[in-house]
C-alpha cells in the first residue's frame, strides 16, 4: 500500500513537472537531450522532464538602448551620442540556434554602426538629419541580424551631447541668426513705410482740400495735450487752392 501510495505521488510529480504554459506572445524551442525538436506553440504544453527542456523567445517588439558613444565627426567635432534600436523576432529557431545573446549582439552592432555613420558626416548633417542618420544605422545593423532571423524596425538617435565651448558658439550663432532676421524685418517694414507714406503725399498733392483736412487734423492731435499754445506762421488764406475750372 505505501509503494503503491509513493510511486503514485512520484508519477503526478512526474506529470505535473513537465507542464509547460506558453503565452501567446511568446514561443518555445523544445530540446531532447539537448538536440532541438520544434517549436512549441502557444498553449498548455508537456515535455518530458529531465529529459526535454525548452527556451522561451519573446516575440514581441523589443527595444535596446544604444549607450552613448563618443564620436569624432567629420568636421573634428567630439561628441556623445545615444540611441535606441526597435527590434522583433520573425524566426526563433535561428535567434536561439544562430546567435547566442541576439539582444547582445545587436547592441553591439548597433553601437558600432552608430560610430560609423556619424563618424563619416558633419556635426551640421547629424543635428538637422537624425532621421537619416538612424536609417543609415538602421541599413547597416539589418544585414547582420537578417540572418538571426531578426528583423530591425527601426533605429532613433536619441541624445546628442555636445563640449561645453561648442554649445556657447551654437548659441551666439543662434543669436546673431535672430538678431540678422529682426533688422531684415525692420528694413523691411520702413521700406513698406516710406512706400506708403510716398503714395499718401502724392495723393494729397492732387488736392488742396486733403492738404488743409490733414493739417486740422493734426492741430487737433497737437490740442488734445492741452498744454500747448498754437500759432500760425501764415494765414489761411496762402494755402494752395483747387484751381478753378475754365469756362
Amino acid at each position: 500500500m505505501n509503494f503503491f501510495l509513493v510511486s503514485s505521488v512520484a508519477i503526478l510529480f512526474f506529470l505535473l513537472a513537465g507542464i509547460r504554459i506558453i503565452f501567446e506572445y511568446k514561443r518555445a524551442l523544445k530540446f531532447r537531450f539537448g538536440k532541438y525538436v520544434k517549436i512549441l506553440q502557444p498553449g498548455f504544453r508537456w515535455i518530458i522532464p529531465i529529459i526535454e527542456t525548452i527556451s522561451i523567445v519573446d516575440i514581441r517588439v523589443i527595444t535596446i538602448n544604444i549607450d552613448s558613444q563618443e564620436v569624432m565627426t567629420e568636421d573634428n567635432v567630439p561628441c556623445s551620442i545615444d540611441g535606441v534600436v526597435f527590434f522583433q523576432i520573425n524566426d526563433p529557431e535561428k535567434a536561439i540556434l544562430e546567435v547566442e545573446e541576439y539582444s547582445f549582439a545587436i547592441t553591439q552592432l548597433a553601437q558600432a554602426a552608430l560610430r560609423d555613420v556619424c563618424g563619416k558626416v558633419e556635426l551640421d548633417t547629424i543635428l538637422s538629419k537624425r532621421e537619416e542618420m538612424g536609417k543609415n544605422i538602421k541599413s547597416i545593423v539589418e544585414k547582420e541580424t537578417e540572418v538571426w532571423g531578426i528583423v530591425i524596425i527601426d533605429v532613433k538617435i536619441k541624445d546628442i551631447q555636445l563640449p561645453e565651448n561648442m554649445r556657447r558658439m551654437m548659441a551666439n550663432q543662434a543669436e546673431a541668426e535672430r538678431s540678422r532676421r529682426a533688422r531684415i524685418i525692420l528694413a523691411t517694414a520702413e521700406e513698406q513705410a516710406a512706400a506708403s507714406l510716398l503714395a499718401a503725399g502724392k495723393l494729397i498733392d492732387k488736392s488742396p482740400s486733403a492738404i488743409k483736412l490733414r493739417l486740422y487734423q493734426t492741430l487737433a492731435n497737437i490740442a488734445s495735450e492741452k498744454n500747448s499754445t498754437i500759432l500760425f506762421p501764415f494765414p489761411e488764406e496762402v494755402l494752395p487752392r483747387k484751381p478753378k475750372e475754365d469756362n
